[in-house]
């Protein structure tokens, strides 16, 4: 097998879009060489515990409500083209997304990462939930068959916070600084959501390579 790992943060429509990508080639190839972990990158390391008016916090990053349509235009086009929904008038408020990478980080534990990542990306863009109150946190546990009382009693806690911070700084002192960035083997680096036909290929590569390798 052939590590993947992907540094992504739940709040990022790119990252969503990505997945959606990268989904469609795996469905496409059931014995793809891939093991998947995700890693942990906030988008906005200094956003306020309890998260801010998202209308806010986008004119605010791109110099008001024209520059955040026309940030977002984009993102409304790959997603529809990549058929991932983003239902941005549903999403009230941009989130602290710290617990939710808590969230992610336990459910590798489980063997339950990718599912968990899933329904983050359903609860904000789909769903327009905060994805930072602890309540909806702990449903998305026990949807992905965890153990939410657990997974509360975690989360109103510091368990693995420092821990997180670390990963994600690790990540921009090797350079990284845009999710989603997909590292293949240890080695090659990815960034942005590549479409289904990049992975394909990256997929026939290793494959031929591992031929080759007996």
């Amino acid at each position: 097998m052939v590590k993947l790992d992907i540094i992504s943060d739940p709040i990022c429509p790119w990252c969503y879009i990505g997945k959606t990508h990268l989904d469609k080639a795996l469905i496409q190839v059931p014995d793809h060489p891939f093991t998947i972990e995700w890693h942990p990158f906030q988008l906005n390391p200094d956003m306020p515990p309890e998260g801010m008016d998202r209308r806010a916090y986008l004119e605010g990053k791109f110099g008001g409500k024209e520059g955040a349509v026309r940030a977002y235009a984009p993102v409304a086009e790959s997603a529809e083209k990549a058929g991932a929904t983003i239902n941005l008038e549903a999403i009230k408020r941009t989130p602290n997304t710290i617990d939710a990478h808590r969230l992610i980080h336990w459910a590798g534990i489980e063997q339950r990462q990718s599912f968990v990542v899933d329904l983050l990306f359903k609860a904000y863009f789909v769903d327009g939930r905060d994805i930072s109150d602890h309540e909806v946190l702990a449903d998305i546990a026990d949807t992905a068959e965890m153990d939410a009382a657990m997974i509360t009693k975690l989360l109103g806690s510091d368990a693995d916070t420092a821990d997180i911070r670390a990963r994600d700084k690790h990540s921009r002192e090797m350079g990284v600084n845009s999710v989603p960035t997909f590292i293949v083997a240890g080695q090659h680096a990815v960034p942005g959501a590549q479409p289904p036909e990049m992975w394909l290929n990256v997929i026939q590569e290793i494959e031929a390579q591992l031929k080759a390798a007996g």
